[in-house]
Parts: C-alpha cells; sequence; structure tokens
C-alpha cells in the first residue's frame, strides 16, 4: 500500500492509517538518535515541519488529531531520501480540476503577509532533484526556519529575513540602505536575537533556497567568454585585451584569476536545467507543463502554439521527442534595454529569455514563468557577437536534446528523461539580424527575398522603402496589371522559391570581435550558434 493511500485517503481512525503513524513514528526516532538531535520536526497539517518537540508522544498525538501536511509521502525531513521513500515509482491519480483564467490570481501584483508565506511550497520544490550535498544545505536552513528571532519570539528568523528581502526587493532599496536597516533593527531587538547586521549575511542565509548564477568574464571586444579551456587565461587569445579594469598596465598577474581585481566586463548566466528541475518538482507546476497535452482543447481551431503546423511537423520528424509530452520547447527572446530609465542615455544591456509553451495560453507570458537566462552587460550592445554571451546556453539546450537529463516529475510521482528545445525565436527586425546573421539593413534587407529584393532609395526623405510585393500576389490578379496606382510597370515576377539558409553559411568561417570587420557586401555576416542546434537535430554532431 502506498504512503499516499494510508496517509491522506484512509481515515485517521482506521488501523491502517494508525499502524502506518507507528512506522513514521519509528522512522523519525532512528534518525534522531543517528543524527543526535534532541527534538523532532513535527510533520502535521497544523505545525507543517515548522515546530519541535522532545516527547515523540506529542508528535504522535498530532499527527492522529490534524493529519500529515499534504504532499509528505517522502520524509526527507525525518532522514529519508527520494531513492529511500519509495515514492518515485507509484503513480497516483490527482483529481483532474480543470485550469483556466479564473484559476490563477496574478502572482504579480498579489503580495500576501502570512507568516511562513509558500514556504512549504519552496521547501517541498527544493527536496527533490537534489543531491547529497544540496540536501546538506537545505537541513540548514530548515533549522534556521525553525530558529527564533529571539528568546520567546513567535516569529522564526529565516521568516523575517525573507520578508525583509522580499521587501527590499519590491521596493528597490539599495544594498546599503538594506544594510542601515539591519543594523537599525537589529539595535532595536533584545539583544539576543539572531537578525543579519548585513545584506550579505541575508543573502547568504537564503543561498540555498535560490538558483545558480554563474559570472562568466568576457573580453572588452566580445571576442570570448573565459570559460572551458580559456578559464585560466589573463588576455583574450583573439586580441589581447586585457581581462582585468585596470587604471595602470601591468605584466604582473596572480595564477588566481579572482585576485587581479575586477573583470572588465561580465556575462551573468542563469542555468535553465536546475530551473526545469525545481518547475518539476512542484506538484502543481508539473501538471500545468502537460497542459498542452491532457487538457487542451482540439476542435481545428487555432488556440494554443501546439495547435500550429510547426508543432505538429517537430512531432512527425523526431517523434522520440514527440512521443514524450513533459518535453519543452521554448520560445526565445532578446533586445536591448536601458536598465537606468535615462531616455538620453546609451547605455544597452541586454537580457536573453526563454518562455515555455507547454504552459496554458494565459500562463505562457506570465513573469513567473519567463526564464531570463542571459543577461549581457552593456554600455554597448553586443550586436552580430551576441553568438558569443549564446554560447553558455546553447551548451545546455545542446544537452538537453541530445540526451536529455534526469528529472523527477513531482505530478506524475517518477522519474524521466527530460529533453527541451527552441521552437522559435522572438525579436525585433534588428534582433533578427544579430541571432540569425542576417544583415536586415539597407537595399537587401529582406532575409526571404534575399538579393531579389525590391527596394528604392528615396532622396529627399533619405530612406530605404521595400516594394514590388505584388509578386507575392496569385497568378492573373487583376493588380499585377495595374500601372498608375503602383510604380508605372506590369508585375510579371513570382513568389521566390524557398531555399536552405544553412547553404548560404555553411561555408562562411567569421571570427567574431570589435576589431573584427565582416565584408560589407556580404548579406550573411557569420553562421549563427544556432546552426549548432540544427546540426545536431540534422546530423547528431
Amino acid at each position: 500500500m502506498t504512503r499516499d493511500y494510508w496517509m491522506y485517503k484512509a481515515s485517521r481512525f482506521s488501523e491502517l492509517y494508525i499502524e502506518g503513524v507507528r512506522t513514521f513514528i519509528r522512522v523519525a526516532e532512528a534518525n534522531r538518535v543517528n543524527n543526535g538531535n534532541e527534538s523532532i520536526s513535527c510533520p502535521c497539517n497544523l505545525c507543517k515541519n515548522f515546530k519541535t518537540f522532545n516527547f515523540i508522544g506529542e508528535i504522535e498525538y498530532h499527527l492522529l488529531q490534524n493529519g500529515f501536511v499534504p504532499n509528505y509521502t517522502c520524509w526527507s525531513r525525518h532522514g529519508e531520501t527520494l531513492v529511500d521513500c519509495g515514492t518515485s515509482s507509484s503513480n497516483i491519480n490527482i483529481h483532474n480540476s480543470t485550469y483556466n483564467n479564473d484559476s490563477y490570481v496574478d502572482e504579480d501584483d498579489h503580495h500576501s503577509n502570512e507568516p511562513n508565506d509558500n514556504f512549504n511550497e519552496m521547501f517541498d520544490d527544493m527536496e527533490t532533484n537534489m543531491d547529497d550535498v544540496e540536501q546538506e544545505k537545505l537541513q540548514r536552513v530548515f533549522e534556521e526556519a525553525e530558529t527564533p528571532l529571539y528568546s520567546g519570539s513567535k516569529f522564526m528568523k529565516l521568516d523575517v529575513v525573507c520578508r525583509l528581502i522580499n521587501l527590499k526587493s519590491k521596493n528597490g532599496w539599495t544594498d546599503k540602505s538594506f544594510t542601515s536597516l539591519l543594523e537599525v533593527l537589529h539595535d532595536i531587538l533584545p539583544e539576543d536575537n539572531v537578525l543579519p547586521i548585513s545584506t550579505y549575511q541575508a543573502k547568504k542565509l537564503m543561498c540555498p533556497m535560490g538558483l545558480e548564477v554563474e559570472r562568466i568574464h568576457a573580453c572588452p571586444n566580445n571576442c570570448m567568454l573565459y570559460r572551458k579551456e580559456f578559464e585560466n587565461k589573463h588576455n583574450c587569445v583573439f586580441c589581447g585585451a586585457s581581462r582585468y579594469k585596470r587604471k595602470k598596465y601591468s605584466d604582473e598577474v596572480d595564477d588566481d584569476v579572482t585576485k587581479n581585481g575586477p573583470p572588465a566586463k561580465i556575462l551573468l548566466y542563469l542555468p535553465i536545467i536546475p530551473r526545469l528541475k525545481r518547475l518539476f518538482s512542484n506538484e502543481k507546476e508539473a501538471k500545468l507543463l502537460c497542459w498542452h497535452s491532457e487538457e487542451r482543447v482540439t476542435d481545428g481551431k487555432l488556440r494554443h502554439v501546439a495547435d500550429s503546423p510547426q508543432w505538429r511537423n517537430i512531432d512527425k520528424k523526431y517523434p522520440e521527442f514527440g512521443k514524450e509530452m513533459r518535453n519543452i520547447r521554448f520560445g526565445l527572446s532578446s533586445d536591448g534595454i536601458n536598465p537606468f530609465g535615462n531616455i538620453s542615455s546609451r547605455h544597452s544591456t541586454w537580457p536573453v529569455l526563454l518562455c515555455i509553451y507547454n504552459l496554458p495560453p494565459w500562463l505562457c507570458m506570465k513573469r513567473k514563468y519567463i526564464m531570463m537566462s542571459l543577461l549581457i552587460q552593456g554600455p554597448r550592445q553586443p550586436g552580430n557577437d551576441i553568438d558569443v554571451y549564446l554560447s553558455p546556453l546553447i551548451d545546455d539546450l545542446k544537452t538537453l536534446w541530445s540526451s536529455g537529463v534526469d528529472v523527477y516529475d513531482a505530478y506524475k510521482k517518477q522519474h524521466f528523461q527530460l529533453r527541451a528545445m527552441i521552437f522559435c525565436t522572438i525579436s525585433d527586425f534588428p534582433a533578427y539580424g544579430n541571432l540569425s546573421g542576417y544583415k536586415t539593413k539597407v537595399k537587401k534587407a529582406c532575409p526571404v527575398c534575399e538579393d531579389q529584393t525590391s527596394s528604392i532609395w528615396l532622396t529627399n526623405s533619405k530612406k530605404t522603402v521595400y516594394m514590388g510585393h505584388r509578386r507575392f500576389l496569385p497568378k492573373g490578379h487583376r493588380f499585377r496589371k495595374k500601372t498608375i496606382e503602383f510604380d508605372g510597370s506590369i508585375e510579371i515576377r513570382t513568389m521566390r522559391k524557398r531555399f536552405d539558409a544553412f547553404s548560404r553559411v555553411a561555408s562562411l568561417n567569421v571570427v567574431l570581435g570589435k576589431r573584427f570587420r565582416v565584408n560589407k557586401n556580404a548579406l550573411w555576416k557569420k553562421k549563427s550558434i544556432f546552426f549548432l542546434i540544427a546540426l545536431l537535430e540534422i546530423f547528431g554532431c
């Protein structure tokens, strides 16, 4: 009999439930003895693992009276791991409630002030898809969550820090002002309080709850990233520029790259694989990621991206990928922004965002589900060299496409091999040129027509306009023979035949970087890094 049944479906007066509680008590007591602890967390629906008791009988009474906290089939806070609890192979049926627009409050505008708000959900998300080292870090977070702010306080240390950092984020407080606030609060509270007195200490306390951020040094001329084989280099191997910001140039550098001063340029990369694991660790989110297959209305109308011909073509071309409904299809978007809000400033920072098309259409573009994967530092835009900064993301996407990663699905209660792909890109025309490598300016700006683009230079207004769109009309259309209404000529041309874009760039070998110039007459400026994924899909290399 699975734990999900006796813990949540059986009556608390039944012999099955009582025997299950006794089994839990034995497991919890053995874990207490092994770890040398004096108290045990109470997992009842009232204490929710936030209260501890020295007397095991008190916990047994609470469980018989209140039942277990929801979704605690793996007793991770009482010595078990996912492997031990054996819930990964049990597939339970969850009520088939239909998710729609009214089922969700816009979380961008909803803020709750309840104590321990969403703590259970956060902790449950972190417990799965974690190795032993991360489990140890999480146990320390549990201890902080059970530590009173001061003697006799009803507020826990972690709860208070979470609330304060949440206020800092909402109101845009600087680290300096937040540190000053913590110092004042520390002085006001009783002397035995354990409130952190700096922003660094507060963030350090919460770091196991967050997700990893990689700070990758970059060449100031956008030639390369200091990663992989270049991780310990002090100068760019292409242009020779220094890796560091220095007032005076010096040949003396320490072998430890962290001791030579701040980097000249930095890339922030937020790895997508841990974030996908975190999404599937939450039962509600894991169910939503299957919405396009399980709950989408398929009546021949275009209601969701999954109704598009492109989605069906991918399923047909790659049946193994389409067979697993949990495989992720991303939409990638990038553009320049000025984070400082000064209209006259030319500062341009480029975020790279990923949206998930597995979700219902009313959630695809919600801030909660849009993943910022890269933040490319300014002040100048990367332009054609954006491929240099996309390489960490592309490496993870190649892994997700080829071999996949092992992920625990909290909805299905099973492990599976998760794969992902870039379904489409979303950008304006200049950004499209940067991502694709096509020259989207001047006379031949259309990537579909290429050298057959019809354009006219307007001398007085100093602009290029694009004409000749009548050739896309069917043959014999009456507009083709009109002259006065258009450019004075009869249109006899036809729409251009489709072509393979990769054939245009297959022989290109462009070196990226600000110090290298591309042939001005070339329509394609580079072989986009996205072609690496395309080659992997086609040839498996």
